[in-house]
C-alpha cells in the first residue's frame, strides 16, 4: 500500500511524525507537508504563484519527506504528482480537534477532501491540545487500530477521525451541527497597534452519537463524510413546489 501523509500544522509537527511511525506498519510511506503552519486554511489552493518543494530539514525513519510552500490541499496535489498510484492520503495527526462545524475551515480535513477529489481515499486525524502537547505515543495504539479498520475498506471514502486525550474505545459518529457564537477579541501588539482575534464557541451541548459527544466521553470518533453538500430534503421539496 502506498500511503501519502500530509497535515496543516507543518513539517515540524510531532503529530505528523507519530502518524508516519504508525502508517509504516501498513505500507510504503511518503510525507509531503507545508513548510509553515497552515491551520484553519480550509480548502485553499495556490494559483497566483508557483509551488516548489524541498527535502525535509528533519528526517523521518525510513520515510521520504518533503516540504511545500503551499497549503494542505497543495501538498496533496504535489504529493500525488511526485508519487504515482497513491492508495490513501492520511492528514494529521492535527494538534487540535476538528469536530462539528470546525470541519468547514479545517486544513487537515481539506487535505483528505482533496485526496477524494483525486479519486483517492482520504482520512483526516486530529486530537485536542491542552496545556501541554498531546501524548502521541499513548495515542499510537488507537491510531493503529483506526488505520487497521479503515484501510481494509477498498472503497473510495472520506473519514474524519478525532482522538480524545485518553481514549477508552471507538465509535462511528455523525457530525455535530450547532450554531456557533463568533467573537472578536481586540488587543494591541508591542508597538501599540490594534489587532483582533476571532474565536468561536458552540451555542449548545453536543447530541449523543455525534463527534463532539464521542470525544467528550473519551471515545475515538470516526465520522464518514461525503463531498456532495446537497440538502436532499430541501431539494425534493423545491422540486415538488415547481410541479
Amino acid at each position: 500500500m502506498r500511503i501519502l501523509i500530509t497535515n496543516d500544522d507543518g513539517i515540524y509537527s510531532p503529530g505528523i511524525a507519530s502518524l508516519a511511525k504508525v502508517a509504516r506498519k501498513f505500507g510504503q510511506v511518503k510525507l509531503v507537508a507545508p513548510d509553515v503552519e497552515q491551520s484553519s486554511m480550509g480548502h485553499a489552493v495556490t494559483h497566483s504563484r508557483p509551488l516548489s518543494y524541498k527535502k525535509s530539514p528533519i528526517e523521518f525513519p525510513d520515510v521520504e519527506a518533503y516540504r511545500v510552500n503551499g497549503t494542505p490541499a497543495d501538498c496533496v496535489a504535489m504529493g500525488t504528482h511526485l508519487w504515482n498510484d497513491v492508495d490513501v492520503v492520511l492528514s494529521g495527526i492535527n494538534m487540535g480537534p476538528n469536530l462539528g462545524n470546525s470541519m468547514w475551515h479545517s486544513g487537515t480535513l481539506a487535505a483528505a477532501k482533496q485526496a477524494v477529489l483525486f479519486g483517492i481515499k482520504g482520512i483526516a486525524l486530529s486530537t485536542p491540545v491542552g496545556d501541554t502537547e498531546p501524548n502521541f505515543e499513548a495515542l499510537e495504539p488507537y491510531v493503529e487500530q483506526t488505520l487497521d479498520l479503515l484501510l481494509k475498506d477498498k472503497e473510495l471514502a472520506l473519514y474524519n477521525v478525532n482522538f480524545p486525550a485518553h481514549p477508552t474505545d471507538m465509535m462511528w459518529t455523525r457530525q455535530s451541527v450547532r450554531l456557533y457564537d463568533g467573537t472578536i477579541i481586540p488587543g494591541t501588539d508591542p508597538l501599540g497597534r490594534k489587532h483582533y482575534w476571532f474565536t468561536v464557541s458552540p451555542l449548545g451541548p453536543a447530541d449523543e452519537g455525534t463527534d463532539r459527544w464521542a470525544v467528550e466521553n473519551n471515545l475515538v470518533s470516526i465520522t464518514p463524510l461525503r463531498l456532495d453538500l446537497t440538502d436532499e430534503a430541501v431539494l425534493a421539496k423545491k422540486l415538488m413546489d415547481q410541479r
